[in-house]
């Protein structure tokens, strides 16, 4: 099963894609991996992933259906 992936900002700039589809992967560091290894120009680049809403660690579990978001740094006062 393919989770589906939203890119935010600087995010999907740099993967020319708000949406990407990626088979699944059991947590979010493995999801990092994938990401890194289709798209270098975001291995310097800090960003959050987030899992339902909720900004996660990279040990979070992926369920299927989950609502996955990359989201650029934030910045403001």
């Amino acid at each position: 099963m393919s989770i589906k992936i939203k890119a935010f900002g600087l995010i999907a700039e740099k993967m020319d894609a708000r949406e990407i589809l990626v088979d699944q992967t059991k947590t979010t560091a493995e999801l990092k991996a994938l990401i890194h290894e289709r798209y270098p120009a975001l291995e310097k680049l800090d960003f959050a992933i987030a899992v339902d809403r909720k900004i996660v660690n990279d040990n979070t579990p992926l369920e299927p259906g989950a609502e996955v978001a990359l989201l650029p740094p934030f910045s403001g006062g």
